[in-house]
């Protein structure tokens, strides 16, 4: 796999760490959700990879060969390629790669956009793959799929038109395509033997508008745009002539983001404001709607369009069964960076998560959301189980402590005024008497937890910025805090005063113990990991970490073999505790990784990251 530029380490020879699950779709993709024709897999892209998903089982594969996020896919009608496109950094070329769906390999790379494929369509006969490349770029490209060769190219719009955003084929004739975008609707004609691409714009007169999505009718006489005021452009092709607008009078809120062209000649369209509309074929009124959460980024049809799979931006795939109308929610994970993750003690099975306005909890190998705890406009910055299994204990950006009952996610407690700039970092004695909170002002809090009333026992106050992380002995004697000041600090839970104090130039992001408990272990903003002495403090070893990024997360196998880190450059690595060096590496995210945990029975490592997604990776077999 070739590295961005913000990835110079040779990761070439290094053993990959197995992807098995993951939990999220991309919902910001345009048309990202793809259903197979095989009517039994869709297809969507998450990060830097491509996820193939049985619709009955659950079961998931990845495509992995990209270096950057895809920003665009499209499935070819008999089936048999993959086409997907993705962004990269300016003046840097992006691929896009054709995967052969059998083998689920690559079949081809083709390199000629720079910085963003915008949208990728194959001609009815498969016959040839159309790129349209993003603002920087402006092309659209016509590539031979069988010789993987580009066969012509040409400026996508006029010097004086706006951005093209999406390109549709005809449904009989592998020689004609369309492209629209701001103030620009064109018919495209190939010419295979000249090599060349001849456009032919469409007067609209007086009407101009930006498509972001089009669609051809099933009998290839109309072209339908759906513009970002809420109205739809429609043209006859045979004439290449505007024909009409509609609707007249209601728009469609937020503009129209998403559509397919049904068998019976209506329309069904997406809109931003997150309704799904079915619409009149010539005056494009609604004839009936549905109401999704998030703008609608995605519509794909099942066979003859007797199901329809909806996808989001706010990472929600519906399904809708067309003859009933009735929506059902199939996929969902947080669509906002995820801040924390924790296991109860001793358990795999279940894991819970905690982001902006919501903790959710996770059935471990199927990836379903067992529960869901929701605060309005309040994040949530850490959380934690007790180690009775009891509470779920939990740290918000309001400056309380919030406790809640695991199996019905009721409140079973709150502490206000925990800390003044928020908590932002929560964690429970072995004991499960006392939470130990820190906060955005640098405040350590010590709480007795009695049966009907949380009383301050101590705080402590040295740490000059944020604490970001607390992790206490396994006898409840001690607690070591990691703070954004750039010291970690030992603290001794009977005086309640400091014991040690660990000074770096760094910003502390991460700290663990080694299950011995005679290391500390921690990860920053210099991209360093540095162990540390648990007695007096003193720093025995520091390992270079990440060429790149800062180290956000770490955590400790429990035998103490092996520890995991997790940085802004998107990597997933597990080291060798004693011999210091990277025995395997994980490749996949699409956006920084946030935090990671192992599970208790060291058989997986779960990642997750600032985009919303959750990676469940296999623990490698020779590593136990």
């Amino acid at each position: 796999m070739s590295t961005a530029n913000n990835q110079p380490e040779r990761l070439d020879n290094l053993q990959r760490l197995e992807l098995e699950s993951t939990i999220g779709f991309d919902g910001k993709v345009p048309n990202g959700l793809k259903l197979h024709p095989d009517r039994i897999h869709m297809v969507y892209p998450l990060g830097c990879n491509l996820v193939i998903e049985n619709l009955q089982t659950r079961q998931q594969e990845f495509l992995l060969g990209h270096n950057n996020n895809v920003s665009c896919l499209t499935i070819s009608n008999n089936g048999k390629y993959i086409a997907s496109g993705q962004v990269t950094f300016m003046g840097f070329k992006a691929d896009i790669i054709v995967w052969d769906y059998t083998s689920r390999e690559p079949y081809a790379r083709l390199v000629l956009h720079k910085v963003k494929i915008e949208d990728l369509v194959f001609t009815c006969s498969d016959r040839f793959l159309i790129s349209l490349g993003g603002q920087d770029d402006g092309a659209i490209i016509v590539w031979n799929i069988e010789t993987k060769e580009p066969v012509c190219g040409s400026a996508a719009q006029h010097k004086s038109a706006g951005i093209t955003y999406c390109l549709a084929v005809s449904k009989e004739d592998e020689y004609q395509f369309y492209s629209a975008g701001n103030g620009t609707l064109r018919f495209w004609q190939l010419d295979v033997a000249n090599r060349k691409i001849r456009p032919t714009d469409i007067n609209t007169g007086i009407v101009k508008r930006i498509v972001k999505c089009m669609t051809v009718s099933l009998d290839g006489a109309f072209l339908y745009c759906g513009t970002t005021t809420g109205d739809i452009l429609m043209i006859y092709i045979p004439a290449t002539q505007f024909k009409s607008i509609g609707p007249e009078k209601k728009k469609y809120s937020m503009g129209i983001i998403a559509m397919q062209a049904l068998i019976n000649g209506d329309v069904l369209i997406g809109t931003g404001e997150g309704k799904v509309h079915i619409t009149e074929k010539e005056t494009f009124k609604s004839l009936k709607s549905l109401q999704a959460m998030g703008s609608i980024t995605s519509l794909a049809l099942r066979g003859e369009g007797h199901m329809i799979f909806i996808g989001t931006d706010r990472s929600h795939i519906y399904k809708v069964n067309y003859a009933d109308w009735k929506m059902e929610l199939i996929n969902t994970c947080h669509n906002s960076p995820i801040n924390d993750i924790a296991f109860p003690f001793g358990s795999s099975e279940l894991f819970g998560t905690c982001s902006y306005q919501d903790i959710r909890i996770w059935h471990a190998s199927t990836g379903n959301e067992l529960l869901r705890i929701t605060q309005a406009n309040k994040t949530c910055n850490s959380i934690c189980f007790t180690r009775d299994g009891k509470m779920i204990i939990s740290g918000w950006d309001d400056g309380r402590i919030r406790a809640f009952y695991p199996e019905s996610g009721r409140e079973m407690f709150t502490i206000n005024d925990a800390h003044n700039r928020g908590v932002t970092a929560v964690t429970v004695t072995n004991d499960c008497r006392r939470i130990i909170s820190g906060g955005g002002e640098g405040m350590i809090r010590i709480w007795q937890i009695n049966p009907n009333s949380r009383e301050l026992l101590a705080t402590m106050k040295e740490h000059k910025n944020a604490v970001v992380a607390i992790r206490i002995n396994k006898s409840d004697t001690e607690c070591v805090t990691a703070s954004l000041d750039g010291t970690c600090i030992i603290w001794n839970l009977k005086r309640f005063a400091r014991d040690q104090v660990l000074f770096e130039n760094t910003l502390f992001q991460c700290v663990a113990y080694h299950p011995e408990e005679y290391h500390i272990i921690t990860g920053g903003s210099d991209r360093k990991i540095a162990y540390w002495e648990a007695t007096n403090g003193t720093q025995i070893r520091e390992l270079e970490a990440s060429k790149s990024g800062t180290i956000n997360g770490l955590d400790v196998d429990s035998v103490g073999n092996y520890f995991v880190t997790v940085s802004s450059d998107k990597l997933v690595k597990l080291w060798r505790y004693n011999e210091g060096d990277v025995h395997s590496i994980g490749i996949g995210h699409g956006s920084e990784i946030r935090k990671v945990k192992i599970c208790p029975n060291t058989q997986h490592i779960i990642t997750v990251s600032a985009d919303g997604s959750i990676f469940r990776w296999k623990f490698p077999k020779a590593a136990v």
